[in-house]
């Protein structure tokens, strides 16, 4: 279970974390069970309206912390107010400052913003050296703070390149894994001259994902150029 972080008014903490009779009955005077799932529920509504436009992500799971039953919670015939810092909205853990413009009642709820986006991930262990097929790869939720690369999100993406190294079931695959065009690897120069398209034979001399710019060997003239890696097999030099 979370953790939860209460703050009352200098009286109200005087009387063993409760409020005044006098407070109480500014406040409707009664507590009330049934205001813990309320603050809870508020707590969450709250956070999914403050998160919905400042993720990228495409999926966000908001778990609350109970709140200590021990606790009290007056009844706040206004509605509660919420409110959290905004620098907050982008880390893992959020503190939530509830209060009720009744009284000057106020405790801090804690929630737990999970994270996640479509991934593809390996499905099953896969050796250094393997070439990627639809067979051994699968689609899945991931947590968006477990990726230090460029990750991809559909398997025809990424169908025909190499994994450089041993990567276990499960696991996100990303760009500093795998290779398109590896070191050594004999491909085609493409390069648009004019209305002509020129090709000539070549070899790799770094590793590359598609869209990377990479050191190449003209075969033919043994000229090295930079070329962006455009498939498995060919890259393009930009003139």
């Amino acid at each position: 279970m979370l953790g939860l972080s209460t703050s009352l008014s200098p009286a109200a903490a005087s009387n063993g974390n409760r409020l005044t009779a006098s407070q109480a009955s500014s406040a409707s005077g009664q507590k009330d069970s049934n205001n813990h799932a309320v603050v809870q529920r508020g707590v969450k509504n709250y956070l999914q309206n403050q998160l919905k436009n400042k993720q990228s992500v495409n999926q966000i799971t908001i778990d609350v912390a109970d709140i200590d039953q021990r606790i009290q919670i007056v009844n706040c015939p206004a509605g509660f107010n919420y409110h959290a810092d905004e620098n907050s909205f982008s880390q893992a853990y959020i503190s939530v400052r509830v209060s009720c413009n009744d009284n000057e009642w106020y405790l801090f709820a804690n929630a737990r913003i999970l994270r996640t986006q479509p991934v593809v991930v390996t499905a099953s262990m896969i050796s250094p050296g393997t070439v990627l097929d639809i067979d051994n790869l699968r689609v899945a939720q991931v947590e968006t703070n477990r990726l230090r690369h460029t990750a991809y999100h559909t398997t025809d993406a990424l169908i025909g390149a190499r994994m450089k190294r041993r990567v276990r079931q499960g696991q996100p695959i990303q760009a500093n894994m795998l290779c398109f065009i590896c070191k050594g690897d004999r491909i085609t120069i493409s390069a648009q001259i004019g209305g002509m398209r020129v090709r000539t034979s070549g070899i790799a001399q770094q590793d590359g994902v598609l869209g990377e710019n990479i050191k190449v060997i003209n075969a033919s003239s043994q000229k090295l150029v930079i070329a962006e890696v455009a498939s498995t097999d060919e890259v393009v030099v930009r003139l």
